[in-house]
């Protein structure tokens, strides 16, 4: 199928407002950003703040400060420690410790190095049944004592508000103070710090609403039904509800509440009964990811080693040509209905359908890459793997004993005789190798063998729609059910060097707040299928004047039923199939260009204006700020022709 031949790209749609300064005085301003994923890798959050980090110091310098719990292993191998430079930060640190009360300062060994401040929570466990008494006279939320994390939240918060009201004190009128909370797990310290009227700009920001990741996750029409939740039965039943009260608390109390997404936005909106103020885009760090001309050689380089685990998987079915496979993979937490691994396999079997019936020469392979439990790697997949290293060995030491008596030929000027060249041994040696690549079986589904795999959601449905990998399958499947790692024995690959190598990323998610995984294949110029209910594809379509011709393939599940939404995806990908090698080149270079438009040097600006509005709410005597006068329109990436990328 040609490409469109007539694109332009929108610029960030200029709903910011204007300020009457461009800049704030950063010099008479300390920030602080609480998170409980700092220097503690837990989920996309952690990407989020990491990946942040070098703009935000950039902007403050020193007065920057990232804040989270404490843990000796990621302090030891993540942070270095040093003194405090600021000497009021100093003080309200050793009034903590006094109190016997452990806070730990360094910086954290990402790019940028922002000074962190941790707080140990073990160390002021004594202090729970207290601020837990504190938490119910100030906001009726009571905790139950067997729910670690809220109670670990409530630790850290209490510490937080504490260090706060210190640092206050010691700084009095100036500098100002803006702390920015991530997550439900950083609320209490919001909370606190508002309810004891500590003198601070406060920002709330919710990556996904907790009632909102529950409810999807169990099936539920989610955005049909937003309006007809009872909100506080929902979240009682599935004993959550201290939790989802300390998130809405958070909310409700920050000067300034914000959220990563529009369709988040609109699911905010109704769990937590709050609009939020702003909207901040997960950005990405694009100078890491950046390859510049270098990313079409990367692609080839890493799909080599992809092929080259796809020879030992299939030995004895590798009855497909290599160089007429693409391979398509999924990635993500194992949420199986709200990372879309549902309607991707049913896709599957569509897809596998339309290649048979259309004699398509294609072949596709594809990998889910989602952590299960297992207990080790499948016999079957190591055997396939030393299968072709052996086969290799053999090649090349037949290849070596061949060459020589070539070169031994030419140089006596005779043409040698094919037939005498290669000895009887020789041919003795091949044939047992080809003898050793026979197999009975089936090349295995999955790469390891999956506790309780007779209930596993992806097992389960790839046996009812039937892919096992036999010959006459143009889609082949590999669940891969662990992180990808370099130092794994079966597929020695890095993600990073993994997705450069692959064609199509297929992110088909119900619920996905934003989705770091279709970004991260565009910065690397891997096309990516996203949907209208992820963070990303609204903000690509909100942009994009032409997504799927920049390779963002975006699947309606908001508005379509999930049979609809399972055939667009299906043609999606058959489309895909149908490209030329010509196209898809022409494809990638197209999409590595959209890596401006995710830049933090771009998306950060929505966090200013989020600081900006904060301040203007804590201290409207100092700055001040009209929201109705909308920004002109700054061009983020110029408006181009792709007839000029295709000359």
């Amino acid at each position: 199928m040609p490409l469109s031949r007539s694109l332009s790209m929108t610029s960030l749609s200029g709903v910011l407002p204007a300020w009457e300064e461009d800049e704030l005085p950063v010099e008479d301003l300390l920030l602080f950003e609480v998170a409980w994923e700092v220097t503690n890798k837990v989920g996309g959050i952690y990407t989020v703040i990491q990946s942040k980090a070098k703009i935000t110091v950039d902007e403050w310098g020193e007065n920057f400060y990232m804040m989270g719990p404490y843990f000796e292993h990621n302090f030891k191998t993540q942070v270095e420690g040093c003194d405090p430079p600021n000497p009021a930060i100093r003080k309200a640190m050793d009034a903590l410790i006094h109190n016997g009360c452990q806070v730990h300062f360094g910086r954290w060994l990402i790019e940028g190095s922002p000074y962190v401040i941790l707080f140990d929570i073990g160390s002021a466990a004594w202090n729970l049944d207290r601020w837990k008494g504190d938490l119910w006279q100030t906001c009726n939320i009571g905790l139950p004592y067997h729910d670690r994390e809220a109670n670990d939240s409530l630790i850290l918060g209490s510490l937080i508000a504490w260090f706060f009201k210190e640092l206050t004190d010691n700084l009095g009128d100036k500098p100002n103070v803006i702390g920015h909370f991530h997550e439900w797990q950083a609320g209490p310290g919001l909370i606190l710090s508002r309810s004891r009227k500590i003198p601070m700009a406060t920002v709330f920001t919710t990556h996904a609403t907790l009632l909102g990741r529950y409810l999807c996750a169990g099936n539920v029409d989610f955005y049909n039904n937003l309006d007809k939740f009872d909100i506080d039965k929902e979240a009682g039943d599935r004993q959550i509800y201290h939790r989802y009260c300390l998130e809405r608390a958070a909310v409700h109390c920050a000067h300034v509440f914000t959220t990563v997404s529009q369709i988040t936005a609109v699911e905010a909106k109704h769990m937590l009964h709050r609009k939020p103020d702003v909207v901040t885009p997960n950005g990405l760090n694009v100078k890491k990811f950046s390859a510049m001309h270098e990313f079409q050689n990367l692609h080839s380089t890493s799909k080599a080693r992809i092929q080259e685990f796809v020879r030992g998987h299939f030995y004895g079915h590798l009855d497909f040509n290599l160089d007429k496979t693409l391979f398509f993979f999924i990635a993500g937490r194992y949420e199986f209905s709200n990372k879309g691994a549902d309607i991707f396999l049913e896709s599957l079997s569509r897809l596998n359908y339309l290649l048979r019936v259309h004699r398509n020469d294609m072949t596709v392979v594809v990998f889910l890459i989602m952590p299960a439990k297992t207990n080790n790697f499948n016999v079957e997949s190591l055997k396939g793997q030393a299968v072709r290293k052996q086969l290799w060995d053999t090649a090349h030491a037949v290849k070596e004993k061949f060459g020589k008596r070539l070169y031994d030929a030419l140089l006596k000027g005779q043409i040698p005789d094919m037939n005498t060249i290669l000895d009887r041994d020789d041919f003795t040696i091949m044939k047992r190798a080809i003898y050793a690549t026979q197999r009975h079986s089936l090349p295995p589904v999955t790469t390891h063998n999956v506790l309780d795999d007779s209930t596993d959601p992806i097992l389960s449905n790839v046996r009812r729609i039937g892919l096992f990998n036999s010959r006459n399958d143009r889609v082949k499947i590999i669940f891969h059910p662990e992180f990808l790692s370099s130092t794994s024995p079966l597929l020695p690959m890095d993600y990073e060097d993994f997705v450069r190598g692959c064609n199509l990323g297929v992110f088909p998610s119900y619920y996905e707040p934003w989705g770091y995984t279709p970004g991260e294949c565009s910065v690397m110029g891997i096309p990516s299928v996203t949907t209208n209910l992820s963070g990303f594809g609204c903000f690509m379509e909100e942009h994009v004047s032409d997504p799927a011709a920049y390779g963002i393939y975006i699947v309606d599940r908001r508005f379509r039923s999930p049979e609809e939404s399972c055939n667009q995806l299906t043609q999606f990908m058959f489309t895909f199939c149908q490209q030329s090698r010509r196209q898809r080149i022409i494809q990638r270079n197209r999409t590595e260009r959209l890596s401006d438009l995710l830049d933090w040097r771009y998306l950060g600006r929505f966090y200013i204006h989020a600081r900006h509005l904060a301040l203007s709410r804590a201290f409207p005597e100092k700055f001040k700020t009209d929201p109705m006068v909308p920004l002109k329109p700054r061009g983020i990436l110029p408006r181009w022709d792709s007839e000029e990328q295709l000359s």
